[in-house]
């Protein structure tokens, strides 16, 4: 197996970005979702405004994994007031791990998670939270599988 780096998301890597986010958001929900509302989320959620506002907000971070210096999957964490529910100063929330399906089963996800769990603990966070879709089961056995 390839060795896995981690690499904060900056301004500069936001093409990068939102084609690794609209890629394995596609692979991992298409097949559950219409036509539409996959072209209007990826669009939606993924736009240059939206990753930019996320970017700049120094409550969320992004950090991409790479291989051979290739994005493979990305984590997005939350503190604060960025965090999209519980909005707890001593929580860290993980919002988003998602890895190319190629590189699924390559400890790929399980790397991201560490980077999570290191800077929870760099920012003293007293616990780390997430949600996860109920029609996601790899994300919910992964999950299950960290405690």
């Amino acid at each position: 197996m390839e060795q896995i780096t981690i690499k904060q998301v900056s301004l500069s890597d936001i093409d990068q970005l939102q084609k690794i986010g609209k890629e394995t958001f596609f692979e991992t929900f298409s097949e559950s979702n219409t036509e539409e509302n996959m072209a209007n989320y990826l669009t939606e959620g993924f736009s240059f405004e939206k990753l930019t506002d996320e970017l700049n907000n120094s409550t969320s971070m992004f950090y991409f994994a790479l291989a051979q210096n290739e994005v493979i999957g990305y984590l997005k964490i939350n503190f604060g007031q960025s965090q999209t529910e519980l909005k707890d100063e001593k929580a860290l929330e993980i919002e988003r791990i998602y890895v190319l399906k190629e590189y699924h089963g390559k400890n790929v996800g399980q790397v991201l998670y560490q980077k999570a769990m290191e800077i929870a603990k760099e920012k003293k966070a007293d616990y780390v939270w997430l949600g996860v879709w109920e029609e996601n089961p790899r994300a919910i056995s992964f999950y299950k599988k960290n405690g």
